[in-house]
Parts: C-alpha cells; structure tokens; sequence
C-alpha cells in the first residue's frame, strides 16, 4: 500500500508510501540490525504528523517505548504476584471494552484489570513449570533483540533445516478473518453502543493463570514475520542472517496466532490500539467522516484512493488506522514519507512543488509501473484540479468539508477589521474598529496595530504572527515585547527561565540575544535560522502554553502543527512575491485548536493599495496542480529518463513513451507541452543524456517507434546511483578528475572543498575581508589548493581591498570555496554558534549548510565506488561522511554511531572510560547506570545492545570481505 500527500499543499499534504518488501528497512533500525539507517528531518515535521511527538519506532522517547512503559506500569504492580514456579498470577482478572472512566490497565480494589473481548479476555498459560520459567526468562531477556540472542546462540551451530519455517501456517485465515471483521461495520464502529459495552462479572475468577503479549511485542513481532525475503546463500555470514531471520519469523507467527483473538473490535484492530490512542493521544472516538472512510470500499478492496479535507479535519488518524491494519491484520509492509523528511538521499514531497514535485511524480510512476499490487492512498488539504490527479493516481476519491473547529477569517485596513464574506458587495464586511489607545511614539513603532492584536488574545490564549522575511520575525518579537506590560513576565516565569537554560544549554553556553529579551514574555521567533534544537524547544515551550505568542515565516505553516487562537498575517507577501491562495489557505488553517476553542481566528493586515489584490486572493479558487518534470529538468526529466534507462525500466523510446503517458506530465501533456508533443520532448531529453555521455544508443527521427536500445554508461549510472543533480555530473566528474593531479592530504580542506555542495553556492554572497582573514590562517601546502581550485590569492585580497578585478573568476568556484572553509573551520571548532557568528551566517544556515555537505559527501561516495578510476575517494570519503554527519571530535565518532548516543551522551561516555565500540558492547548496562548521570536502566541496555550488534555486524561485513577475496573466479584462462 502507498499512502500518499498529493497537491499543492505543503503543511498538511503528508505522503505515505505504504509498500509490500520494503518494511525490512524500518525493522531492521527498529531493532538495531542497521544502526546507521535514519529517516532525517531536513527542515519541518509534516503538519500532522504521523504519531504527533511520538516521531520514531526506536529510542527512549519513541512510541514502543511509551506503549512498553505503560505495560510495565500496570503488569508491574504491586498487587500482581509471582509465584516461585514461575506462574504469573492475577487477582480477580475482569474483562470489559473501552469503558470511559477506566484505561485499558488499571488497577482498583487490589485487583489488575485487563479490558478486552468478552472471548478473548485472557489466554491460559500451559501448567508446567518449566515453561513458565522459560516465559520469565524470554521476558527478562525481552530489552535485547532476538536476532542478536539467535546470532549468539548459533554462532557455532549453523543449521541447514533452519532455511525453511512454518511461516504459512494460518496465514490465509488470519487474512480471511481481517476481511470479514472489515466488512462488519459493529464489529468495529467506534459508537456509543460499543464504548460502553458493560463489563461481564461473569469473567471474574478469583486466581487465573495469565500470559499476555504485550502490544509492543505484537507490534514488532508482525514486522519481524513481515521482513520473510529469501536471499542467496554465498557465504557463511549470509546462511546466518537467514538462519537469524527464519527464528525470528517463527516467533512472530506464534505471537500473531496467540493474540488474533483480540482482532477486530476497531476497525479489524485489537482493542488495545484504540486505548493505546486513549491514552497516549486523548482521542476517545472518531469523527463520523473518519468512521465513513475507513468504510469506504476502495480501502477494504485495497484500491488506490484520493481523500482531500481542510487543515486539522484528522486526516492522519486515518492514515495511522490503515498503516496498523497493514501492519497487523494484512501483514503487509509499511514505508511513511512525509513532507520535509529524506529517506535515502531522495525528497519525496508535493506534486506541484518544483524539484521536490518532479522527484515525487518520478518515484508515483515507478511504484505504479513496477508493483500493481502497491495500493497508493493520497491524502491532502489542498486539491483543485483531482481528477487529473485521480487519472495519473487510478485513483478514487473522498472528501468532505469537515473542520472541527470554525473558522473565521477577517483582514484589517486602517484600525477597521472587516469579516471576509463572500455575499457582500466587495467581499467583505465591517466587523469592529480596534479598542486600543496608541501613543505617537507607539503609532510609529507599530503602525500596523500588531500590539493591540496580540494583547486581544496573550497570555490567557495563542497567537501566531506570519511574516514576510526571517528578519521582520525578530523585529516583531523585539517590538512586542518592549511595549507589553510587566504582568507578562508573572505568567509561567519559573518554566520560561528552564527554556532559556535548555537553549543555553543547547547553545553551548549562548543564547541568542533576541530569545533572551522576548522569552520573559512569553514571545519568541521561529524561522530557518535557529538550529533545530532550538526550534525543537521553542516548539515544545509553545504546544504546551509556556510561549503564548510567536513572529514566523511562512515555513512554520508549511511543516509544524502549532494551532492558535489567532493567526495574524502581517503583510499579504511572502518575501517580494504576492500570496498564493494554497499559502493563504495553509497560514490560517493554524487558527482554531480542536478540543481547546469554540473557533480560530485569521486576520491579514492590508494596505490600501492591496485591497483589491486581496479580494481576488480570499475568493478565488485553490491553484492547480502541475506537473514539474518540465520546469525541473535535470531533476525531473532528464533524471527520470536516466533511471529508466539505468533500471531496465524501459530501454527503448517506445517503451519510455508509453511510461510517460502514465505519469502526471502524460496526464496534462495537452496544457504543459503545446509547442512540442510528449514524445518529442522524450527525444530532446534522451539526446542531451547520449551527448553527456550518460547513456549510450542512436535516436533519430525514425526512431520514434522502433526497438533499438538504449544502455547506461558507467558515468550514467554513477550519476543516478549517486543521486547527483544531472546539472552537475559532468562538473563533478572533472573536479574529481582534476582532484586525482594532485590531491593535498595534508588536511581534508582539498576533499572538502569536493565534497561541498554546488547548489548552494547561489545562496553565497561572501564577506571579503572574512575570506582573506581565512586564507592567510592557512598552510603553505593549504593554500596552493586555492590555485589548483581557481581561487588565486591576489583575487581575494583585490576583492578585499575593493580593487578592480580584470581576470575572469568563476563566481560559483569562488562562493564554493567560501562555503568550504566553513566546513573546515567547523569540523575544527565542532560549534555551529561559534562558525555563525565567525563568517557572520545564521547558525541555521551554518547547521544546514552542514547537513548538506554530509549528504552530498554520501553520494559522492557512492558516485566513486561506480568508477573504478575514483577508487583512492572511497576511503577518504568514508572517513569524512562520519566527520560530517557527527560534527564532533574524532574520537566520539565511534560511540556516536551507537542507537540512542549522541554528542553529549558520547562525551559522558568518553570521559569515563568507555572510548570504544567493542568498551560498550562489553560494558554491564548495571554498571553504566551507575557511573553515567542520568542514564536509565532501559537507556543502558539499549546502548549495549545496540553496541554489540554494530559490532557483530562489522565483523560480519570484514567476514563477508575475506570470503569474496578468497572467492575462485569462475573466469580462470584455461580452466575450460
């Protein structure tokens, strides 16, 4: 299945891919086996984020942990007893469905109480003592992961047998059954009828042997007995990964077989996922649309499906029903892609959102062409043109205008607020005149009244304030709070001084001036400048009323689900350039907090000049959405075509024709290519890849229809293996080239300097007197990589002293050098303030800047291992992608590639001893707890846990290595 955000919208179209094979990846991270897999936040979370704060499957904070921590809390109860043969034992055992007043696991009156079907209120445990020693055991050993247990155990007993499991076994039952409950609406409608199903007395029983799994447990189980792909066996450490593997499915059938009792009463799901929503979430029923779409027969076919609502209408709940009824009632695998999440190296993000559309629109056409069995569902706040959308998606459609809180939109001219109303003359009608008596001095400071706006609504109350520029952000923030009243400061003081020292904190001992000066007030800033702790922490001040009032730009719309109870929007722009209605839409679709307020409010402040402009804006429709593989063409066309090529997609011009009849471009060709037809395009583009040296093959115009083929070159497929941008492959190819004449290993400023991203050198603008300071710090030995580069001196010191410069310099080369020293004076310093305010950048800017640098140095890597003459890169290469991604001293770097350690964790760690891998996958978790401040029990474990698989599997890769090394050729000159 493919859960997908489709549309213009960027703040609440999230894309969910949900796809059959994939899932193993997930699992794998989940459980350690591929520590160094992340999903990385590039810049925002999704408006509705796929489990709110809950943002991962694995660590401390993540989702199973809090299920497992509540489990423990109750089945850890005093009340419970443990008899000494090992039979756990319960009180008066109760069963009964989603009552209000209880949670799923409560205890009362000295007895634990499990709420469930009547039938499937518990299971008896089998009474031989030892396998209920055996149950406390696997339960002791439960923080570890079972491959790792399994690898140890058969480290020297390798069993062919162990190839093939009983994992068929009831399968098509279990599925058959799903569909009958799915096909029930009573069996599973979130009613009244069913929350209060009374609890059967009859149930009662004064000593019941008990054995649960608990839903963490189920949960990782079903993905475990999802990962069942059968590989080749070539090596000794290949048989045991399939041996490891096949246990593991084992168990997670056993444990799906044990608990499908309970399936059905939500929506085909156990009932403890929707107290598992209860509890952590505070959703106590579903909305009647919600309950309508899980309905829908497209979903229970499995069939491609479109649902558009406006922004807070719950979209995500769905999305989260279907993914756990993949995940446990289908056994299918799941893959979520969200808005400004990169998975790999590939932003998968809006349709009608430049490169990010294109690479979006590529990766829907492949899924379509290559696994008709994927089911896609898309979901979005913002769609006009749908049926376009439904065409290229062969998708059905849902929607509904369901907001559950009002919405109530004014704009401001002067000191008159009038309400947008569509059946007034003009659009809009007189509301109120302003009450708030303004000072000369503070008519000049705030002439547009954001003052008695925000004063209307702090601090009992939210508020939102969008601006135009990062800049106008900070300005606002400073201005408010000057002029607010002394009381503001009274309002939480205690938990605004903890913000400022988590951001000092956070900070390495700096906080910026500005948050200092506004926090006391309760006001900050939020924009791409702050690094992303900061924003995680003015984020988290907000969402819990510690912050009543925040100056944004546009992105905060875009990607963070922070409601108001009011939303001001200070100008009509975003930057210089006019709003969109899909912006409009997305800026006060943050008013109104379900479940806190009656109605949200939005008001745009609006200049005279602008009325007009603004009419047309509130009453017109939504923008459509187009195809970007033509605007973007390196990243959408040419690219597309590429990997086509390169994957055996389609190798021909016929069959590349007839996949792009299926995409979005294939779709709207009549209104985006009217000066060339489709298949003309293809042809331009197939042309500029063969003069690139991309790919090889003839096209002519008699080629149109024929079947000559087109291959890749080894260049080619370096390019798309590495995800480089078309637009730079020859570039890079002739740096590396260049680099090999004469690379400077004195320091990695040379291999920096490659690894330097180029589409960030137009967002440049150097400081002269800054560069020169830079290079005159460098080596002899540095310095000559400046000229091997294209970056004399006498440039930078002419353009420092601002004299007239007649040679011709690469402006990109120069800016790209520029960026380099930034990199290289941050792996130095290792702080991001420090570099910041050192080349006058934002700290945000710096800490993107170095994100960037760690991915491009990622597919670099990858673009040298696919030519054999970039061989000497791949371990300078490896080496500086660690350095890049940590940003820390070289000797943490080990620890930091441990789950769960990050920089001051591997500090701690370093400073007591543990200095390497192999130190923490030897270390007792008991001892650890002791000797490092604030570590959990639970942390420990998974630390060393974590540590010991890493390590098995570099030996394991080493191992590998060695077997290929001493592999016989099967090509020996004269051997046949």
């Amino acid at each position: 299945m493919l859960l997908c955000q489709v549309g213009t919208d960027l703040g609440e179209s999230a894309l969910i891919l949900v796809l059959c094979k994939m899932f193993c990846i997930l699992w794998c991270c989940l459980r350690g086996l591929i520590t160094s897999v992340s999903f990385l936040q590039c810049s925002h979370d999704s408006e509705e984020d796929m489990f709110g704060d809950y943002d991962s499957f694995y660590g401390n904070d993540s989702l199973m942990a809090q299920v497992d921590d509540i489990e423990d809390k109750y089945l850890h109860d005093k009340n419970m007893d443990v008899k000494a043969d090992g039979e756990i034992i319960l009180g008066n055992l109760k069963s009964g469905v989603h009552q209000k007043e209880q949670d799923n696991f409560s205890a009362s009156e000295n007895v634990v109480v499990l709420k469930s079907d009547k039938e499937g209120a518990c299971q008896m445990c089998n009474n031989n003592p030892a396998d209920s020693n055996q149950e406390l055991t696997e339960s002791v050993l439960d923080d570890l992961p079972s491959s790792q247990l399994v690898y140890f155990e058969k480290m020297n007993e390798l069993s062919s047998a162990s190839r093939t499991s009983p994992v068929s076994k009831g399968r098509d039952e279990h599925v058959n059954s799903f569909s009958d409950k799915i096909r029930d609406p009573l069996s599973f409608y979130a009613g009244a009828e069913h929350r209060n199903r009374p609890t059967d007395s009859s149930s009662d029983s004064k000593c019941v042997l008990f054995k649960t799994e608990s839903l963490k447990d189920h949960l990782k189980s079903a993905m475990t007995g999802n990962a069942r792909a059968q590989t080749l066996q070539v090596s000794k450490s290949k048989q045991l990964k399939e041996a490891v593997l096949s246990e593991e499915i084992f168990v997670a059938r056993k444990a799906i077989e044990s608990s499908s009792v309970d399936i059905g009463p939500f929506y085909g799901l156990s009932s403890k996922i929707k107290d598992l929503f209860r509890q952590l979430r505070g959703i106590e029923t579903l909305y009647e649309w919600q309950h309508d779409c899980l309905m829908l027969e497209s979903l229970q076919q499995r069939k491609n499906l479109i649902y558009s609502l406006p922004t807070s209408g719950g979209k995500t709940l769905v999305a989260e029903i279907i993914i756990l009824q993949e995940l446990l009632c289908r056994q299918k695998d799941v893959l979520m892609i969200l808005p400004y999440v990169a998975i790999v190296q590939e932003k998968l993000h809006m349709l009608g959102e430049g490169s990010r559309g294109a690479i979006l629109e590529i990766t829907l056409a492949k899924v379509l062409h290559t696994s008709k069995k994927t089911q896609i569902i898309g979901m979005s706040a913002t769609l006009n043109n749908v049926g376009d959308l439904q065409k290229f998606l062969q998708a059905e459609y849902y929607t509904n205008n369901f907001r559950p809180v009002e919405l109530k939109e004014y704009i401001k001219i002067g000191d008159t607020i009038y309400a947008v109303d569509s059946k007034a003359e003009d659009g809009f009608a007189f509301s109120r005149l302003l009450n708030f008596k303004y000072s000369s001095n503070l008519e000049k400071a705030d002439p547009d009244h954001i003052i008695a706006l925000v004063t209307e609504v702090i601090p009992k109350y939210s508020c939102l304030i969008f601006c135009s520029t990062k800049k106008s952000c900070e300005n606002v923030a400073s201005m408010v709070c000057k002029y607010l009243k002394k009381e503001f400061r009274a309002h939480r003081e205690k938990e605004k001084e903890d913000l400022i020292k988590s951001l000092k904190s956070v900070g390495n001992g700096t906080v910026c001036p500005v948050l200092k000066q506004t926090i006391p007030f309760g006001i900050a800033y939020h924009h791409s400048g702050l690094t992303n702790d900061e924003r995680k922490s003015i984020e988290e001040a907000y969402s819990s009323g510690v912050l009543c009032l925040l100056a944004c730009t546009a992105t905060l719309a875009a990607g963070v689900n922070l409601p108001a109870r009011r939303v001001i929007l200070r100008a009509p722009y975003v930057g210089n350039d006019f709003l969109k209605k899909n912006q409009y839409k997305q800026m006060i679709g943050r008013a109104g907090r379900a479940g806190i307020d009656s109605a949200g409010e939005s008001i745009l402040i609006v200049q005279e000049k602008d009325k007009h402009l603004v009419q047309d804006l509130v009453h017109s429709p939504l923008e459509n959405c187009y195809s970007n593989l033509l605007l973007e063409l390196t990243k959408g066309m040419q690219s597309l075509l590429l990997s086509l090529v390169g994957l055996k997609i389609a190798v021909t011009h016929e069959e590349i024709d007839n996949f792009m009849l299926c995409t979005l471009l294939g779709v709207q060709q009549q209104l985006l290519s009217k000066e060339k037809s489709l298949s003309e395009i293809i042809k331009d583009g197939l042309e500029n890849l063969i003069e690139k040296g991309l790919l090889k093959g003839r096209i002519s115009e008699k080629d149109c229809n024929s079947n000559s083929t087109l291959t890749i070159t080894p260049l080619g497929k370096a390019t798309y293996k590495g995800s480089i941008d078309l637009a730079y492959c020859n570039l890079l190819y002739r740096d590396l080239k260049k680099g090999l004449e004469g690379l400077v290993l004195e320091s990695n400023l040379h291999l920096l300097y490659l690894s330097t991203p180029y589409d960030m050198t137009s967002t440049c603008s150097p400081d002269w007197m800054i560069y020169l300071r830079q290079f005159n710090q460098l080596s002899a030995a540095e310095q000559k990589i400046a000229d091997i580069v294209g970056v004399p001196e006498s440039f930078i010191t002419k353009k420092a002293s601002g004299q007239a410069i007649r040679k011709n310099v690469d402006n990109a080369v120069v800016n790209r050098f520029y960026l380099t020293f930034v990199l290289y004076t941050l792996l130095k310093e290792t702080n991001i303030w420090s570099v910041s305010e050192k080349f006058n950048m934002s700290r945000g800017y710096v800490q993107n800047l170095l994100s960037s640098a760690a991915s491009f140095a990622s597919c670099l890597l990858r673009f040298c291992e696919e030519l054999e003459e970039f061989w000497v890169y791949k371990a300078l290469l490896t080496e500086l992608t660690k350095r890049l991604t940590y940003c820390v001293k070289t000797e943490l770097i080990p620890l930091m590639e441990v789950a769960g350690v990050l920089e001051a964790r591997a500090k701690q760690l370093y400073n007591t001893g543990y200095k390497t891998l192999a130190h923490l996958a030897n270390a007792n978790p008991e001892t650890l707890v002791r000797m490092i401040e604030h570590l959990s029990r639970r942390q420990a474990k998974q630390i060393v846990s974590s540590a010991k698989m890493l390590l098995s599997e570099k030996a394991e890769a080493l191992q590998e290595e060695v077997e290929e090394l001493l592999k016989v050729p099967t090509n020996i000159p004269g051997t046949h």
